[in-house]
Order: structure tokens, then C-alpha cells, then sequence
């Protein structure tokens, strides 16, 4: 399948799509509120277009992130380093109590993270947007609901 319109760099032409996951530090479940959570969104867009990094389909669970992002010709070293760097400084500085209440001296980001290539395309966006908050989210009311 050939793209109409390819993205081009003075050394190449293309695209890289990644899964790109990142996760809180000691698994807090700063993601369940909402305040929160759209802050990151807005960081973690934010920062994508200070480097120009395009982002694609997002959703969060408690505690982390998913997300696809073209990584263009940065390493995926780089873009961690670009993207969690950023928001981890600017989420602080918006949210300073949350600091305090879960991570101390610490900061906001686990030390490892996941930036992969999709081996299936469709499955990886299906299975970001199913995230507890993401697009697709089906809301569970109890465990009869999966009973039929």
C-alpha cells in the first residue's frame, strides 16, 4: 500500500508509528481523576508538538499511559527521554499536591517504559482506545454484566 502524501525529512521519507506506554512511578493511580489525567493529555500533546512528535489515538488506564505517536527519526531512547522529561517537569509544577502526596523527592514517571512497533495496526488502536479511560471505554457497573 503506497501513501499518498508521505512525510519527508532532508534524509528520508516516511513514517515509524509506535505503541508508546508509559507508567507512573510506585503504580500510584493518579489517572483516576480526571483533573489529572486531562492534564497529562494536554502535556503529553503539548510536548509531542514542541518536537514534533504527532500523536495519534490516547487512552490511560489508573496508572499509565498508551499511546501511538510517529516517532520520525528520533530513537525511542529519545522520544522517552523528550516526552516523559517534559510532562514529568510541567506536571509538577501544575500539580504541586500530588507531589506531595505520592511521590515525595521522586519523580512523576517508572524508570521504564514500552515503545514498540505494532504488529497489528487496527488491534493496537482497538486495544488503546479500550483502556479503563479511553475512547472506547465500556463502563462496568458490576461483575453480572459480563454474565449472558
Amino acid at each position: 500500500m503506497r501513501k499518498e502524501n508521505p512525510t519527508r525529512y532532508s534524509s528520508a521519507v516516511g513514517e515509524a508509528w509506535q505503541h508508546c506506554e508509559f507508567k507512573i512511578k510506585y503504580c500510584h493511580p493518579i489517572f483516576d481523576d480526571e483533573i489529572y489525567r486531562e492534564g497529562m493529555r494536554t502535556l503529553l500533546l503539548e510536548a509531542a508538538y514542541n518536537v514534533e512528535i504527532p500523536i495519534g489515538e490516547m487512552g490511560f488506564d489508573n496508572n499509565h499511559v498508551h499511546f501511538m505517536a510517529d516517532i520520525c527519526l528520533y530513537s525511542r531512547p529519545e522520544v522517552a527521554k523528550l516526552l516523559r522529561g517534559y510532562t514529568g517537569k510541567k506536571f509538577f509544577e501544575y500539580f504541586p499536591e500530588a507531589k506531595k502526596k505520592y511521590f515525595w523527592d521522586s519523580g512523576l514517571w517508572n524508570p521504564s517504559y514500552y515503545i514498540g512497533s505494532p504488529k497489528n495496526f487496527e488491534n493496537t488502536i482497538n486495544y488503546i482506545k479500550k483502556q479503563k479511560y479511553g475512547e472506547a471505554r465500556v463502563k462496568q457497573q458490576s461483575l453480572l454484566s459480563y454474565a449472558a
